[in-house]
């Protein structure tokens, strides 16, 4: 009897110490970057990767958050490909490192009714959970909804999709641009969930213009970089450079439709992930200020402008005091680099368009940096580059950089 009234004590005792910890907070610490890619590509549609292998080379190199992106799809469901259709796009080897990467109980193949050899396509709520790890690394559903308007491409990426969206169309691009973000909205608001919507590589076939960008009010983020060399990211004598039009693009909105500034993320696009040319991983991400690693709290943090784009360079920190309105980025340096800070800003009023729309108002070779702003400009931002050159460059001569969100214009 004695040893039964023990047991029931010690119980007891288990279960009172597990409600008493069970009331205390938990301490997540303070909020942290976590750095993300929200434009990728797998064999679900025009990439030349399996997904997961996809999300364990981003995992393994010290990404937080992966959007898997395909055209148009969600990988959901069951697909099987032909194992000839993917060798023809990406290589001979790809199956065999596949299996060596996950094994032979994971992979799964069978023979067509047609003949040769097919390979199932895992969906993400299968392989996720060989990859996600609490606080450390998540997976995140979207798509590139790929629309045509006026015979050129409008692409827009949805991150933490509930399902997939089909292309709205339009008459115009300014029009496909709008009807999709109002079909993106839409479901955030069905599904009561966080959703991030941005445009994609406005200069890829030189789609989407600075006016474009600006009318579409309910947007507010864009790629001001994309790794992909197709996408003609330094514009050419008919057409600005992306971060030319970035700033055309926020005169407008500041001025003729006062409406909040564009922001911009910068991206991989990737395809290629097997060392051939193309649009390959590891060449643009985000860096996004948050306490969490959720897609909510991420989404919300992008929404609140805490985070910046980047191609190589990272920020110790970045802050705008509104009270004293001073814009502060620290570099967290490299030994033996040299970087060179420049703030950008639109003003009021100028001559020309040249002295008025992202101009440089000051720079700095400090790792350290603030600008206080005037009251002559509409917003401010800086954009940070690196004597380094890129690791893997998308364009000739590209150097790595950074660059913050416009502040001041509240």
């Amino acid at each position: 009897m004695s040893r039964i009234w023990t047991l029931c004590f010690v119980a007891v005792a288990i279960c009172v110490s597990t409600v008493s910890h069970a009331d205390e907070p938990v301490d997540f610490g303070q909020p942290r970057w976590w750095k993300g890619n929200l434009h990728t590509h797998s064999l679900w549609s025009d990439g030349d990767e399996f997904p997961e292998m996809i999300g364990d080379w981003y995992r393994t190199r010290g990404y937080h958050f992966l959007a898997l992106t395909d055209h148009n799809v969600l990988s959901e469901g069951q697909r099987w490909m032909s194992l000839k259709k993917i060798t023809d796009r990406s290589d001979d080897g790809i199956l065999e490192r596949y299996t060596t990467r996950f094994g032979n109980h994971w992979v799964e193949t069978r023979e067509a009714e047609s003949g040769g050899t097919e390979v199932r396509l895992k969906p993400l709520d299968e392989f996720r959970y060989l990859l996600e790890r609490s606080g450390e690394f998540i997976l995140i559903p979207a798509e590139e909804i790929s629309d045509r308007a006026e015979g050129k491409p409008v692409h827009i990426n949805a991150t933490n999709l509930a399902e997939a969206l089909k292309p709205a169309g339009g008459e115009t691009v300014r029009e496909a641009m709008q009807n999709n973000l109002r079909a993106i909205l839409d479901h955030e608001k069905h599904h009561g969930r966080s959703v991030l919507p941005h445009i994609n590589h406005p200069n890829f076939g030189y789609a989407v213009t600075a006016e474009d960008l600006a009318a579409v009010v309910s947007e507010r983020f864009f790629e001001v970089y994309n790794g992909h060399p197709g996408v003609n990211q330094l514009g050419d004598d008919d057409h600005p450079s992306i971060e030319r039009m970035w700033d055309l693009c926020n005169a407008i909105r500041r001025t003729n439709l006062d409406v909040p500034p564009m922001m911009g993320i910068a991206t991989d696009d990737s395809h290629e992930y097997h060392g051939k040319p193309g649009s390959r991983p590891g060449r643009g991400w985000v860096m996004v200020r948050s306490r969490f690693l959720t897609p909510e709290h991420l989404i919300a943090a992008m929404r609140a402008g805490d985070f910046y784009a980047s191609s190589g360079v990272t920020l110790s920190d970045v802050n705008f005091k509104a009270d004293s309105q001073t814009l502060t980025v620290k570099i967290a340096a490299e030994p033996g680099v040299t970087y060179e800070t420049k703030f950008i800003a639109t003003l009021r009023e100028a001559e020309t368009e040249e002295k008025r729309i992202g101009v440089v108002v000051a720079s700095s070779s400090e790792t350290s940096s603030s600008y206080t702003m005037t009251g002559t400009e509409l917003y401010v931002r800086a954009v940070v580059t690196s004597s380094q050159d890129h690791s893997d460059p998308s364009f000739k001569d590209q150097k790595q950089q950074a660059w913050t969100q416009p502040v001041g214009w509240e």
